[in-house]
């Protein structure tokens, strides 16, 4: 038995997503020191020097020993089962060895002779500390690529194409090499004026982008946007692709527009050198937004193989939870492949991609799209090959992570898993996703809870369909679209997550969308008090949704997503309260550092 660092008698109401909510703190209880900290506390004693600075860089000693503490009482919010807030933290090289109050710690660092000044490092005033941030459903390299060339301020087709033309005009080495791939990502024809698909005779209207090989990615992934060059490069094309489209004109010629697995045609491929820019852009950003871990939502094995040599290098930056891409083109693999478990690198999961996007129109409905009678959208997947696979890839242990958006999909991915159920397999404990579980029946919304299937969910997404989502499902269909409460009602677990490149990667913007339901102005079709209300997250349910669910969501709970003793010391200090300001600050708050291992990777303490 050690000594207490606490002595906090008193419960409040910060409760574990279980229970009721409210956006007060539990404060901690009376947590003893563990055997582990003497030990580090002696270790430290015999050779390893303390902090110098309490504003000093971590990365200093791998061994050192601090505590981060609160000078405005218990705001470091630690999301441990019972949701209790804290003053300080302990800290023994990458790990948490103990938790308590101000006070408890000074008397213990003095008690021992050592240091109090250079030993304890207050937080700013008003700021707070959190579990770094998990995003649970990521493109990781393909944001990058869209940073590149972002598409999204185009509010046409006119407006696009100028920004294709500012990018080459910009970059020598793009402008003097005509036959160099110019790769963008992020229009979106729901926001232009001509309300249609792009053709390839719109780069022909200027002088720059003729005759280039572009490929433009819409915002939601579910198409690309190609010049002719790409077209009578990669042609003739196939008459139809099973699970994907290619819009063509009154002759029957392709226009441009590859839809779903039709862009698996005109794919282009990238260098090393352009992986690594991608890479290093998606991971300094993460960085920036007090993320250290994402779920990466399809490894293509070439992905796999650039990642694996980044880690025998020691140059992966976060952490990162693969999920290993499914194709119908390859024979199962599911009981051949390796799984990994490394601390900066997992994959024990795999990702199926079921139907397209509402956006695209390739979210497949039970019953056609409100806008466009004559269209269901359509499954990437048969519904007799996810019965088959996915019952295999859970039997040899993998978890599955079903993309499905329309009603008719999330229908048939249950389905399969329910049939998995049916033949014994204990799929619960292989924690099973729907990646997005956008478009929802009434039995859907309880079925996913009963079966024990998480939904990995995306706020932001919310904000964003919220303004066209009525009008392609009508008034009464739309009520399953995005439904939370009703998910999380049903007995269902979520965990959150961006879809970036589809999103802003700030994991506060997702945060402020889940618990308000309202773009960033604090406007929604339904008014100021959000789209569909009654379907809000709790401040409570949004923060461990993005901390300690997408923990249990790539079974790493035990190790990440709350600051307890025994786990990693991976936190993130925020410049204000976002538990307790108003929604409208949430947007303005800001990332002072993010902690990963215990080291400062971004900003300062």
């Amino acid at each position: 038995m050690g000594l207490p660092l606490v002595n906090h008698e008193k419960e409040t109401h910060f409760h574990p997503a279980s229970a009721p909510f409210s956006n007060s703190k539990a404060k901690t209880g009376k947590p003893l020191l563990t055997a582990a900290f003497l030990f580090l506390l002696a270790s430290v004693l015999a050779g390893f020097s303390f902090i110098r600075c309490s504003r000093q860089d971590l990365s200093e000693s791998q061994e050192s020993l601090y505590a981060i503490c609160s000078l405005d009482g218990d705001n470091i919010y630690t999301v441990d089962e019972k949701n209790r807030a804290t003053e300080c933290l302990v800290i023994a090289g990458s790990d948490i060895v103990d938790s308590g109050s101000l006070g408890g710690v000074k008397n213990l660092i003095s008690s021992r002779g050592l240091g109090v000044k250079h030993s304890i490092r207050y937080l700013p005033p008003k700021s707070i500390v959190v579990p770094s941030f998990t995003d649970s459903h990521v493109h990781s390299l393909e944001y990058g690529f869209h940073q590149m060339l972002p598409l999204e301020d185009g509010d046409s087709i006119p407006g696009v194409v100028k920004l294709v033309k500012q990018f080459v005009l910009a970059n020598p080495e793009v402008y003097n090499n005509k036959s160099k791939d110019i790769s963008g990502w992020g229009f979106d024809k729901t926001r232009w004026p001509e309300e249609k698909w792009p053709t390839y005779e719109a780069f022909e209207t200027d002088p720059i982008t003729r005759g280039r090989p572009i490929r433009l990615t819409s915002k939601d992934g579910h198409a690309q946007w190609a010049s002719r060059t790409v077209i009578e490069t990669f042609g003739p094309f196939p008459d139809e692709v099973e699970g994907g489209v290619i819009i063509r004109d009154e002759n029957g010629e392709p226009t441009g527009i590859f839809l779903d697995k039709a862009q698996d045609l005109i794919l282009a491929e990238f260098s090393e050198e352009e992986m690594e820019q991608r890479f290093t852009i998606a991971f300094e950003d993460a960085l920036k937004n007090g993320i250290t871990a994402m779920h990466d939502a399809g490894f293509a094995p070439s992905t796999l193989e650039f990642y694996e040599r980044r880690i025998k290098k020691g140059k992966l930056p976060i952490r990162i939870y693969a999920m290993h891409s499914f194709s119908d083109s390859v024979p199962y693999w599911g009981n051949t492949t390796k799984k990994l478990d490394n601390n900066r690198l997992s994959m024990r999961s795999v990702k199926l991609i079921c139907d397209g996007s509402m956006r695209a129109g390739g979210a497949y409905l039970y019953e056609p799209y409100s806008d466009d009678p004559t269209n269901t959208g359509f499954m990437r997947l048969s519904a007799d090959l996810l019965n088959e696979s996915i019952p295999k890839f859970l039997r040899d242990g993998w978890q599955v992570n079903a993309h499905a958006i329309g009603d008719r999909a999330n229908g048939i991915v249950l389905d399969a898993f329910e049939k998995a159920a049916d033949e014994g397999i204990d799929i619960r404990a292989l924690r099973p996703r729907i990646e997005h579980a956008q478009i929802m029946t009434e039995e859907d919304l309880e079925r996913i809870g009963r079966l024990g299937v998480i939904a990995s969910i995306q706020p932001t997404h919310v904000t964003d369909d919220m303004w066209y989502g009525e009008q392609r499902l009508g008034s009464v269909r739309v009520r399953g679209l995005y439904a939370y409460r009703e998910m999380i009602s049903g007995g269902a677990r979520i965990t959150l997550g961006s879809d970036i490149p589809v999103e802003n990667i700030n994991p506060l913007e997702g945060f402020y969308a889940a618990i308000t339901r309202t773009d960033k102005d604090g406007k929604s079709p339904h008014g100021p008090g959000g789209w569909f209300p009654d379907q809000k997250l709790t401040r409570t349910e949004a923060l461990r949704g993005m901390t300690i669910d997408p923990a249990y969501a790539s079974f790493s709970e035990d190790i990440l997503g709350s600051l307890e003793p025994g786990k990693k010391a991976d936190y993130v200090v925020l410049s204000k309260d976002i538990m307790t300001i108003e929604p409208q600050e949430i947007l303005d708050v800001k990332v002072l550092a993010t902690i990963l291992d215990g080291k400062v990777v971004y900003g300062q303490l």
